[in-house]
């Protein structure tokens, strides 16, 4: 299954857990029902001094709020120091009732270990619910690739069919190529294309996406996307959605890290393979969140919504915090739901959470609400100090996450598991 096509074992060169992730400190099992335990894992930080821009214009309606944040997802991330990471609403009762049993379940799994790794053998790992229980923890990096083509559905569980199935999407990819991107110069396609012309040089990391080579790629990418879906067409926040693919499918060729690699080294086969499968797994991730991006986006408009709905139950104390200075959710939130965090997080942290989000099941679309609430709310020590509006949305948009790893998001999906555990069965819990 690895790219070479002679390698024997899935997982089993990479069995040892990854450090900072939940499978390091649970074991492979999925879910991780216990997030408590890790809290113990995480140093205090120092909280930074915010900047101090005006206090933006409050909107009255959506369209109103989108029209004065176009550049919502243009704010940098933070230098200062990693907060602490200590979660402020843990139910003690639930860890002391949860610790003996996880105790109980660590020491099975290291006496099980060796049969484990022994088990997850390339030809054993069959079936697709398997594969996501693997995958929920955190992928290896060099199994990352061929398992994010398999958990995103563009690639069949059938190993036989998967070398075919990768030739014909490839070319018909680049049969879209010819047929319709010559078109960007049409009038009705050039403010498509403009558009995305502006918005790539503004992604990040800087230092990859602004090389002419990987450029050219995702202007391809964004543009064929759009005109097969004029239901929606291109809109801001799209253009995110093409790196982690990118960048994970780059791994395949290299073995350093992709941000201070020149893409235009690659071979052109391997560039044309990147670019076609990184358009289908987007398109794949799109087709479960399309709503996000149709006219007024009421699929952003909903999920907001539903954090405020679930944060109000979950800690009251955030809600009426913000409520009492006037903090709309859509005026932070909507950037979240928008890029999936990815304005929020480092790319390295992206790619982990996007391990678990396409091993969950509507990961994206659904999952994604409650790793929201839980990202707000272990800010809550934070919020709860800042006592006006200004400074409330100054750390809203700039939280210091910069130095984040495996560790932390690890912490944070935990959490997110707990809640949508304790919610998603119930939600007259969170409806008012």
């Amino acid at each position: 299954m690895s790219s070479d096509g002679n390698k024997k074992q899935f997982w089993k060169r990479n069995a040892a857990k990854v450090p900072g992730s939940i499978q390091h400190v649970y074991g492979a099992q999925h879910p991780p029902f216990d997030p408590l335990l890790h809290a113990n894992l995480i140093k205090a930080g120092n909280k930074p001094p915010p900047a101090t821009p005006g206090k933006p214009k409050k909107a009255t309606t959506f369209q109103e709020f989108e029209s004065i944040t176009s550049d919502a997802w243009d704010v940098g991330d933070d230098d200062d120091e990693l907060l602490a990471m200590a979660a402020q609403n843990l139910n003690i009762e639930v860890v002391m009732e949860t610790a003996n049993k996880v105790s109980f379940e660590l020491e099975k799994e290291i006496r099980d270990e060796e049969d484990e790794e022994d088990r997850v053998e390339e030809g054993d790992v069959t079936s697709p619910e398997e594969l996501r229980k693997l995958s929920w923890s955190g992928i290896p990096r060099q199994v990352r690739p061929i398992t994010w083509k398999l958990l995103s559905g563009y690639l069949p569980a059938n190993a036989e069919r998967r070398e075919s199935v990768l030739q014909r999407k490839r070319q018909e990819y680049f049969g879209f190529i010819q047929q319709y991107y010559d078109s960007r110069n049409d009038e009705h396609h050039q403010d498509t294309y403009r558009q995305i012309h502006i918005d790539i040089p503004r992604m990040s990391p800087e230092s990859l996406v602004l090389q002419p080579k990987v450029t050219e790629i995702f202007e391809r990418i964004l543009f064929i996307w759009a005109i097969r879906h004029p239901a929606s067409g291109y809109v801001q926040g799209i253009n995110d959605l093409v790196t982690p693919f990118f960048v994970v499918y780059v791994f395949e060729y290299i073995e350093e890290e992709v941000e201070n690699f020149d893409v235009s080294s690659l071979q052109e086969e391997a560039l044309r393979n990147i670019e076609a499968d990184s358009f289908w797994c987007m398109s794949k991730l799109l087709d479960g969140i399309q709503d996000n991006y149709t006219f007024a986006q009421p699929g952003i408009q909903r999920k907001v919504k539903a954090l405020e709905e679930l944060v109000s139950r979950i800690d009251e104390s955030v809600h009426r915090h913000m409520q009492h200075y006037e903090v709309e959710y859509l005026q932070f939130a909507f950037r979240w739901m928008n890029n999936l965090l990815m304005r929020e997080l480092p790319l390295r942290c992206t790619i982990r959470l996007w391990d678990t989000y396409q091993a969950e099941p509507e990961g994206f679309s659904h999952f994604h609400l409650y790793v929201c609430a839980a990202f707000l709310v272990r800010w809550r020590k934070e919020i709860l100090e800042e006592r006006d509006f200004q400074g409330l949305m100054i750390l809203l948009q700039n939280l210091p996450t910069m130095h984040w790893g495996n560790e932390e998001v690890s912490v944070l999906l935990a959490e997110a598991y707990r809640l949508k555990f304790a919610f998603a069965d119930a939600p007259n819990h969170y409806k008012r």
